[in-house]
């Protein structure tokens, strides 16, 4: 049976996906399907640089303001409705280009990653999610040192969700993952950046467009209607504008701390891409 095609651009935030998809999709008769694990919550507008409806140029775009930040959206869940979307946007006759800059999301999706089959267990995560992130790192450091090579110790979200698996089923991560035939027949594409430093660049000149946007006024407004959920509080952008707002520091300070941590947030971005070849990640 023949396999369904699927465009897949992948990158680092700033890299210029959101435009070059939808140069891709107006050329092939495309729909967009986003790759991103933060588009999906409504009202993460500005510091997840959603794009607007103007910006989408008329393209039909997918899996973005799905959720409210309340919900804890996993992978799961992402590959279960992309799945859907693919199937809709083939019968239509179109190509499903997938864009994004979460790794995970394009591995469980579009490479050969089967997901563990658990059933969610809320008082573990809980208890898990009590934790600091240096003893989550820790414990999955002993438990499964392949696969914590693979995590960033400051990412709780992914120790919380791997060591659960790991607790659930009494084995490694890495075990438990196992491998499949891919479902589709992928064409990947990586935007063309001439160098780190010109990706930098752009982060910076994104960052203080952010600020100029009104990044300040929509964290206050979160803030208020949501509280100090973790998806807000551990969203990078109004995480820092969060130490602004407590007094912790003055508006210049938080500026450079985003834009300082939306630099390293890229590089790792990077390093996961460069795992899938097929992307020639050359930067």
């Amino acid at each position: 049976m023949q396999k369904k095609k699927v465009i897949a651009i992948a990158g680092p935030t700033a890299s210029g996906k959101t435009k070059l998809s939808i140069d891709i999709a107006k050329k092939i008769n495309g729909e967009i399907i986003s790759a991103d694990s933060r588009l999906v919550y409504k009202g993460f507008n500005i510091a997840a640089a959603k794009p607007t409806i103007e910006e989408r140029e008329g393209i039909p775009h997918f899996l973005i303001d799905v959720v409210e930040p309340e919900f804890d959206y996993s992978v799961a869940d992402f590959k279960k409705e992309a799945e859907i979307r693919i199937d809709e946007i083939c019968k239509r006759g179109h190509t499903p280009i997938v864009v994004g800059g979460t790794g995970l999301y394009f591995r469980i999706l579009l490479e050969n990653y089967a997901l563990p089959k658990i059933e969610g267990d809320k008082n573990l995560r809980a208890d898990l999610e009590k934790e600091s992130n240096e003893t989550l790192y820790e414990e999955l450091l002993k438990k499964d040192p392949v696969y914590a090579r693979k995590v960033h110790p400051n990412n709780k979200v992914r120790l919380v969700r791997v060591l659960e698996v790991i607790r659930t089923l009494n084995k490694p991560f890495s075990e438990a993952c196992g491998l499949k035939e891919p479902e589709y027949d992928v064409e990947w594409i990586f935007p063309k950046i001439e160098s780190r430093e010109v990706l930098y660049d752009r982060i910076n000149k994104r960052v203080d467009l952010m600020v100029d946007s009104g990044i300040v006024e929509e964290t206050k407004y979160l803030l208020n209607k949501h509280g100090r959920i973790k998806n807000l509080v551990g969203t990078i952008g109004y995480q820092e504008i969060i130490s602004y707002l407590d007094g912790k520091c003055i508006l210049e300070e938080a500026v450079e701390t985003l834009k300082m941590n939306t630099r390293r947030y890229a590089k790792r971005q990077l390093t996961w891409f460069r795992r899938t070849p097929e992307l020639g990640v050359n930067i």
